[in-house]
Parts: structure tokens; C-alpha cells; sequence
């Protein structure tokens, strides 16, 4: 089984989810004691969210940069950054290290296909939801992309920085997502992404009818099947 790269703690909940269920889904397909290797690197995530919000994607981009390079070294076949919003500097992580980046909106983008979906809703932080790194890349592989409107983009990213961050889970939250939700699908979404790996903690299948596409659980069974062949 190769070694997976995880570049982590953006935040530190999420990735505590990836190597949960990386190591999950390697043992129901190998059974017995079996896990996954794994090489990781978690980062200090206050400087790299004052970055973010400031703007300055090249100072982000140049820390996860040379973080990638040290789990390179510690062995890593492939790499996964264990956050959505931080592909924004995908392409420089990339460039920085000769290990294969596994991208978690093309992870995605092939489940919507399994799915047989071409119109999808897209939640996430403001970057992932306005800007074109992850939209576009959707957008490049035959699916439309729905967003909320402005007053709910600033709901869904607020609660995603103030609360599910800092591991807080609020029901009242909760409504405020089912409902956005509920509009996407009104407005021609067949399903909704969770585009950023925090929202899994809120908002689960149970909670909805309208399919939802897991970006952690996504992005962490690529890995598995990577590993794997």
C-alpha cells in the first residue's frame, strides 16, 4: 500500500476526520489490523486564515509549499490537502514538490458524475464559493455550479470560521444550512456539495433529503483507492 500525504490542520477537525476515515475505509477493504500509511504535516492555522482574509494567497501558498516539501520527505507516494479553500494554491503546492497533488474538486467532480448530476450546489467558505479555483475546475468537467445568494454565503462562511472551526455545533446553525440547502435545491441543484471539510460536523445525509457530496469522506476514499493500486 503506498504511503498518503496529508497536509492538515486547516482546521485541525477536519483532518482529524481524514485519518479517521482513511484508516476506516482501509481496514473494512483489507480487514483484520490493517491501517493506512500515512505521512503528516499539520499547520498552525491562525496565520494561514489571517492570510487568507487579507488576501495575501502568495504568503499561504508559499507556507503550504514548503510544508508539502516535508511530507515529501517523510515519504509520501501522494499528497491530499485536507481543505477545500487551501486549493487555491493547489497549482504552487504542486509545483513545489514531484510527488502527485490528488485534488479534491476533481474527487468530487467524479462522484457528481457517478451520480449522474450536472447541476450542483455549491457551499463553502466565500473564497470557495466565489472564487473561480473550484467552481471553475467543476465548471471545466461539464457541471454547473449553483451558489447562494450574498446574505447566505456570509451565514455559511461566518458559521464555518466563528463556530465549526472551533469545533462548536450549533442546531440553530444547523436550520440555517438545511434552509440554504433547500434553496439551491429550489433553484435547479440536484445535490449540494459540502464544500468545505468543516460542514460534514453540521450537516449530515440524515439531515436532508437533497444528496449531499462529502468533501472530507470524498477526498478521503480517493486516497484509500490511490493507496491501493
Amino acid at each position: 500500500m503506498k504511503t498518503i500525504g496529508l497536509l492538515g490542520g486547516m482546521s485541525w477537525e477536519s483532518t482529524e476526520l481524514y485519518y479517521r476515515w482513511i484508516n476506516a475505509e482501509t481496514r473494512r477493504l483489507l480487514g483484520g489490523l490493517h491501517s493506512a500509511p500515512i505521512a503528516m504535516v499539520s499547520v498552525d492555522f491562525q496565520p494561514i486564515e489571517e492570510l487568507q482574509h487579507r488576501g495575501d494567497w502568495s504568503a499561504a501558498g508559499a507556507i503550504l509549499a514548503h510544508k508539502a516539501l516535508q511530507v515529501e520527505a517523510a515519504g509520501a507516494d501522494f499528497l491530499l490537502i485536507c481543505t477545500n479553500t487551501m486549493h487555491n494554491v493547489a497549482d504552487r503546492v504542486q509545483a513545489a514538490i514531484s510527488i502527485p497533488l490528488l485534488h479534491i474538486a476533481d474527487a468530487t467532480a467524479g462522484r457528481i458524475k457517478q451520480a449522474e448530476m450536472d447541476t450542483i450546489g455549491l457551499l463553502g467558505t466565500k473564497f470557495t464559493m466565489e472564487q473561480d479555483f473550484y467552481k471553475g475546475r467543476l465548471e471545466q468537467k461539464g457541471i454547473n455550479v449553483l451558489v447562494p445568494s450574498k446574505e447566505d454565503r456570509d451565514i455559511v462562511h461566518r458559521v464555518i470560521y466563528e463556530e465549526l472551526c472551533l469545533g462548536n455545533v450549533r442546531d440553530s446553525s444547523r436550520r440555517a444550512y438545511l434552509r440554504i440547502i433547500d434553496r439551491l435545491h429550489a433553484a435547479g441543484a440536484q445535490g449540494v456539495i459540502e464544500g468545505c471539510t468543516e460542514i460534514v460536523m453540521l450537516v449530515q445525509q440524515e439531515h436532508t433529503r437533497v444528496p449531499l457530496f462529502d468533501t472530507t469522506a470524498i477526498h478521503a476514499q480517493q486516497a484509500v483507492t490511490e493507496a491501493l493500486k
